[in-house]
């Protein structure tokens, strides 16, 4: 394929509004594409203009490897347009760099994979000792239904190493923490504020937990990866009105697993904390669970990590390589569910640091190493 042609398929990518939603349009895209090369495409719709994508090439006889490229179609929103100095989902071009929303997160993961499927299936030197499977998914950003509907239709399960093409300026994450997302509801009894004593502070409920949360996961163990879990309490809601003792209240926290001190271990620890605060007061707690993702971890001298990070070092000649973790979360934390152990690495172009702000922008110069390199590790662990 050629040099503008693959510049172009970012463009049109990054000037389809996938803000939480309308995935449907980027996948019909892709099949597209993928048609044009010979390449079929299947488009699982859902509903809403939501919608997956799976394509693959090469052999899947019983005895040979499945590698599978993935990556969202979704991004996360504009905010105010007008603080923009390029048009959001203009795409424009200025020196190196391709600027627009998800144009680092992560439509340039997304089109690099793509197009090192087709010239991979196109080049005839090339014959692959295994199947090379290509999925885009639907929701990412926000609860990842695209994912579990994955999960559900066993997409994944068979395969034997994951990339996951979110922008990392080419370095090499081979760990990340889970992100478990949870609501804790305090439910006491309305009264007059004249005469609290009739009442029960669903508030001081909150309160309770809160003292309790800032120690509750002191003594977990470390991590030889992700290090410690990291903790938060982000959101409180309590009360309507200043003269009424509140029924009501909640909290969101966010938490981090690790697998030294995993989701369902974080769990029972809330579980616990709960009963016990439940036990001594008053107010009632209740828990509900509202994002569980996994942690994801390879061991950085495993095989497949070795194959990426040559491939990486010998792409990226303008910065050094290195294997790194993150606390952030992928689709990865979701496919893990079903294939555990599964050998997975993320890997992307240049703008890591701009995804999710203003002025998004990924450069064209590691987008093309990018798809060469996608192609170098399918070639190694697929010989």
């Amino acid at each position: 394929m050629e040099k503008a042609d693959k510049i172009k398929i970012l463009q049109d990518l990054v000037s389809i509004n996938t803000v939480n939603g309308n995935e449907l349009a980027v996948a019909t895209y892709l099949q597209q594409v993928f048609a044009e090369h010979g390449i079929k495409a299947t488009i699982d719709e859902f509903g809403d203009k939501r919608a997956n994508l799976q394509a693959e090439i090469g052999s899947k006889n019983t005895d040979q490897k499945i590698l599978v490229f993935s990556g969202h179609q979704d991004t996360v929103s504009i905010d105010d347009e007008s603080a923009w100095k390029q048009p959001p989902f203009g795409a424009q071009i200025i020196g190196d760099k391709l600027y627009g929303r998800g144009a680092a997160d992560m439509k340039s993961g997304l089109a690099a994979e793509v197009i090192a499927l087709i010239e991979l299936a196109e080049n005839p030197a090339i014959e692959l000792n295994g199947a090379l499977r290509f999925i885009a998914t639907t929701g990412e950003e926000f609860g990842t239904p695209g994912a579990y509907r994955l999960n559900e239709q066993h997409a994944i399960d068979d395969a034997d190493a994951l990339v996951i093409g979110e922008p990392t300026d080419g370095q090499i994450i081979f760990a990340h923490s889970g992100s478990f997302n949870y609501r804790i509801t305090s439910r006491g009894q309305a009264a007059h504020s004249s005469r609290p004593a009739q009442g029960i502070n669903a508030i001081q409920g909150l309160v309770n937990y809160i003292n309790l949360e800032k120690d509750l996961f002191t003594d977990t163990p470390e991590d030889p990866y992700l290090g410690r879990v990291q903790h938060s309490i982000t959101v409180i809601h309590g009360g309507e009105q200043v003269n009424t003792i509140p029924a009501t209240a909640e909290l969101l926290g966010n938490i981090r697993p690790t697998q030294a001190f995993d989701n369902q271990q974080v769990i029972a620890r809330i579980e616990a904390a709960v009963a016990e605060l439940n036990q001594q007061y008053d107010a009632q707690l209740s828990l509900e669970i509202i994002h569980n993702f996994e942690p994801v971890e390879t061991a950085s001298d495993n095989g497949f990590i070795q194959i990426v990070k040559q491939a990486a070092q010998e792409t990226f000649t303008d910065r050094q390589v290195d294997l790194l973790t993150m606390n952030g979360a992928t689709d990865a934390s979701v496919f893990v569910k079903n294939n555990p152990g599964l050998p997975t690495v993320i890997l992307g172009a240049d703008g890591d640091k701009s995804s999710h702000q203003l002025n998004e922008y990924t450069t064209i110069s590691s987008y093309l190493a990018l798809i060469e390199i996608y192609q170098k590790i399918a070639r190694e662990f697929l010989q």
